[in-house]
């Protein structure tokens, strides 16, 4: 029965319902009598100017866009020949390439962000502040990167050179030049990576830069040894060398240099190609020392003699 009595009082709220339903659907049906066509019609039209407006706005900055791009295509195969004639090297010929296209593409978003109504200047001014947050945070590697950028337009020594450097005292041959850090392997097979903004600073000889390199050597004669034997021996031993070159200006030559407390010192001097250079080097002073050896040429060295009297 008690759900009879439900029933029965939920039957009795319904006009009351009603009641209140009716103002609110009188409202709604004032407000879908306001939105008559022409009411929509006119809105549409307030639009129309704004539109046509932005229409415009985004053909030209898309003809801005497509020329920009043809241009800036153009302009990298240009920079990309001017390059590869001046023989840049390849690392640093690709990081300008990436650095003037950002370049370039940064300046075409610019202006077409100045056709659609923003503020390049505000751009501007926030690419500057994180360019410069991010050069005060990455300050060491931007100096090592400084230094790799000096050394790939300056060209000290290249790719397989020997070079000796004065900062860290290593030598060896260069492996690889990077924007960061340059590669050399030493004669004893060690890799040596350097940081480039120490490298550009440092003094640096590059034993391989040239063709021909002189080979000098210094030999002592002892005073009761014939000079002009020891000389003649010396430049014959220089001149008929397989690896020794006779060049106008560069021929083998032997001189007195040095009358010294215990020796006569002479200098053999002799070009050879830049890759024969150690290889005679060793050679010329084992075959001077047999050589002088048969020839009864004394080379001096310390020594003591002891005289017993009895």
């Amino acid at each position: 029965m008690n759900w009879m009595v439900q029933l029965a009082a939920a039957e009795a709220t319904v006009p009351d319902i009603l009641q209140e339903t009716v103002p609110v659907a009188q409202e709604v049906a004032e407000d879908i009598n306001k939105l008559k066509p022409n009411a929509i019609l006119e809105t549409l039209e307030s639009w129309i100017p704004g539109l046509i407006s932005l229409g415009y706005r985004l053909l030209v900055v898309g003809i801005i866009v497509l020329i920009g791009m043809r241009v800036i295509g153009a302009a990298k195969k240009v920079l990309n020949r001017s390059f590869e004639r001046m023989e840049m090297e390849i690392s640093l010929r690709k990081f300008l390439l990436s650095v003037l296209s950002a370049a370039m593409y940064l300046f075409l978003v610019l202006i077409a962000a100045d056709r659609l109504g923003f503020n390049p200047a505000s751009l501007v001014a926030v690419i500057g502040s994180a360019g410069v947050a991010i050069a005060l945070s990455l300050q060491e590697s931007l100096s090592n990167f400084a230094g790799g950028i000096i050394i790939m337009i300056m060209k000290p020594f290249r790719v397989g050179d020997y070079i000796v450097t004065t900062t860290t005292g290593m030598e060896g041959t260069v492996k690889t030049i990077g924007l960061i850090y340059t590669h050399i392997l030493t004669s004893d097979n060690r890799m040596v990576v350097i940081p480039n903004g120490g490298l550009a600073n440092s003094s640096i000889t590059n034993v391989t830069a040239e063709e021909q390199r002189k080979v000098e050597i210094l030999v002592g004669i002892s005073y009761e040894s014939d000079l002009k034997l020891a000389k003649d021996t010396l430049f014959r031993i220089l001149d008929s060398h397989p690896l020794a070159l006779h060049l106008e200006n560069r021929m083998p030559e032997v001189v007195v240099s040095e009358l010294g407390d215990s020796a006569v010192m002479l200098t053999a001097r002799v070009w050879t190609n830049t890759g024969d250079y150690w290889k005679m080097r060793y050679g010329l002073i084992e075959e001077i020392k047999l050589t002088f050896d048969e020839a009864g040429i004394e080379i001096p060295y310390n020594k003591l003699d002891v005289n017993l009297h009895s």
